[in-house]
């Protein structure tokens, strides 16, 4: 948290958050050219915010974009806000307030957090159906091979599809499938409206991809969903319960005494 407070100390720093918090997902060039400041000095000032993990950077092709990174804020919120009884509703609620992502690139979803444990271990409890049960509520029935379909099972609900598959699978480095199908179940279970089903169920299925990178005693995880249509409502619904997940995610995967014993 240190680094995160003298990070946003520099006004110049600040800039650049407003900036990505209004347009998310750009360009070194496209920084400078909207902040009229030299490159040299964008690229030290993203360093230091890289650094306290307020900027995450994607790579697509040869340019690399950079993201606000929602999870320092939810820390200090945690430990802040919530020290002094607010509800924690509102924390979600200012969360996304602060973090609104309708403009992001390409509409997706970028996400970084620090979990205190090994590249193994987050493994399992990223893709074992005892883990992910647990804080997910949720596990995928598959046999994680690239190309082989997926399903989902959460509670007596199973959602399966054309095109529901494995996409990746790099054992403890990177995992991506594609979304479930929105369901008649699904949206029974979850109480979606009619007309939200009807347009969630008409939309492409996305893509959700997991990076793990050793740093230290920690794993560097950074969460990508995209693949969104402008305008995709499954796109403007999932900013919160990621939020949620990669919280519980992380409190698992540093604490649970069967996890550890991996």
């Amino acid at each position: 948290m240190d680094e995160v407070f003298r990070a946003l100390a520099d006004p110049s720093r600040r800039r650049l958050l407003d900036s990505l918090n209004g347009r998310n997902g750009q360009t070194l060039r496209e920084l400078c050219g909207e902040l009229e400041m030299a490159r040299q000095s964008v690229s030290k000032h993203l360093a230091v915010l890289e650094e306290a993990n307020l900027v995450t950077t994607v790579k697509r092709g040869r340019e690399k974009l950079h993201y606000l990174n929602a999870e320092p804020i939810n820390a200090i919120a945690d430990r802040w806000i919530t020290r002094y009884d607010r509800r924690r509703v509102q924390l979600f609620a200012d969360l996304k307030t602060a973090l609104e992502s309708d403009d992001m690139s390409d509409n997706d979803f970028v996400y970084t957090t620090y979990i205190r444990t090994t590249p193994e271990r987050l493994w399992r409890a990223l893709t074992d159906p005892e883990f992910t049960q647990q804080y997910w509520g949720v596990t995928h029935e598959t046999d994680w091979q690239p190309g082989s379909p997926m399903a989902w099972h959460m509670g007596e609900v199973t959602m399966v599809g054309e095109g529901q598959v494995v996409l990746e699978h790099d054992p403890y480095r990177r995992l991506a499938f594609t979304w479930h199908r929105i369901t008649p179940e699904f949206a029974k279970a979850v109480e979606l409206g009619d007309e939200d089903f009807a347009t969630m169920s008409a939309e492409p299925l996305s893509r959700a991809t997991f990076d793990l990178e050793p740093d230290g005693d920690q794993v560097k995880l950074t969460v990508v969903h995209t693949g969104f249509e402008p305008g995709s409502k499954l796109r403007s619904m999932i900013d919160d319960g990621w939020t949620r997940l990669l919280s519980d995610l992380k409190s698992f995967a540093e604490t649970n005494p069967e996890l550890q014993a991996v």
